[in-house]
């Protein structure tokens, strides 16, 4: 086991923002970009600095919780730097949970509303590795997280609790993230089937097998780019907003038509990759749609998630 770096060395940042899995910053900002789009109006300022917020909390949520599941971890995911023992889990746990605290406060300072939404996020994470131990709770779990970013972006905007209540679009745009990100986490349980039967996690590729388990993803497929379809076609369908959308299917099912001629989960990552891939199309695409300004933003945004997925450490890691 290697010694772990201290938190004032070089080593540890390093090992760290690989942990952080930067290429994933993109899931949640893209997320909370819907939200703050869904917005009657909002200035760029507090645009901007919302969106940075949601931007990095996603990786701080992942290092928050590899804490909690380095015992899979160390069987599917030997590479990371919690599993090798160069961090300290308690170091990355205190640091993460700052780190989240500060996003949270950020929120909190453009909107209080948004405490009760950012609690129940960091409870959420927190509850995530007993929930992924049971065939039901781990895509769903993890879902309903991630689907209040859209809520908490609208917050940020301004308003309270019936002012989102009084925007139907954003409650589809909620749904849309819930199912497309329960692909993601389906799909990326394909990777690790053989470390978590080792080690306990009764997901649903270990309990139903693979070719039932690709068949529920494709369900919360097509509940994704239904919801999706309202947001867009509700909110004037702008070409480029339905070009990403159409992108967007495409990648999806490039997922599932993959990984459904798989058998191979150490090949797993390619269809896991078009599953993000996906969900950042799918969501710039709402954003678009419901405000036609960020259309440049949106594609630019999507150029730079692909820049950042290739250039990951290690390639078998989504």
């Amino acid at each position: 086991m290697n010694q772990p770096y201290s938190l004032a060395s070089a080593g540890f940042w390093r090992a760290y923002w690989v942990t952080l899995r930067p290429y994933l910053f993109f899931v949640s900002g893209a997320a909370g970009a819907v939200g703050l789009a869904a917005a009657p109006s909002v200035s760029w300022d507090r645009f901007a600095a919302a969106f940075v917020s949601f931007f990095f909390s996603y990786g701080l949520g992942q290092a928050l919780t590899d804490v909690f599941q380095t015992d899979t971890g160390a069987l599917s995911s030997p590479y990371r730097p919690l599993t090798q023992g160069r961090l300290s889990k308690a170091i990355v746990l205190v640091v993460s949970l700052v780190g989240l605290g500060l996003c949270a406060t950020l929120l909190v300072l453009l909107n209080p509303w948004t405490i009760p939404f950012s609690l129940l996020i960091v409870v959420g994470l927190l509850t995530y590795t007993p929930f992924k131990r049971r065939w039901w709770g781990g895509p769903i779990w993890n879902a309903w997280i991630v689907a209040l970013l859209p809520a908490i972006g609208a917050l940020c905007a301004g308003g309270d609790l019936r002012s989102l209540l009084a925007r139907p679009v954003l409650g589809f745009a909620m749904l849309s993230v819930f199912f497309s990100y329960a692909i993601f986490v389906l799909l990326g349980y394909f990777k690790d089937i053989s470390a978590d039967r080792a080690t306990g996690y009764d997901t649903l590729p270990v309990r139903a097998g693979w070719g039932a388990s690709v068949l529920v993803s494709a369900g919360f497929s097509l509940a994704a780019v239904g919801a999706s379809a309202t947001v867009i076609f509700r909110s004037g369908g702008a070409i480029v907003a339905v070009v990403l959308w159409a992108l967007a299917a495409l990648s999806f099912g490039s997922a599932h038509g993959g990984m459904a001629a798989l058998r191979d989960e150490a090949k797993a990552h390619g269809p896991i990759a078009w599953s993000v891939r996906g969900f950042i199309l799918l969501h710039a695409s709402e954003a678009v749609a419901l405000r036609p300004s960020l259309s440049i933003p949106a594609i630019l945004f999507c150029l730079a998630f692909e820049a950042a997925l290739a250039l990951r450490p290690e390639k078998t890691q989504i």
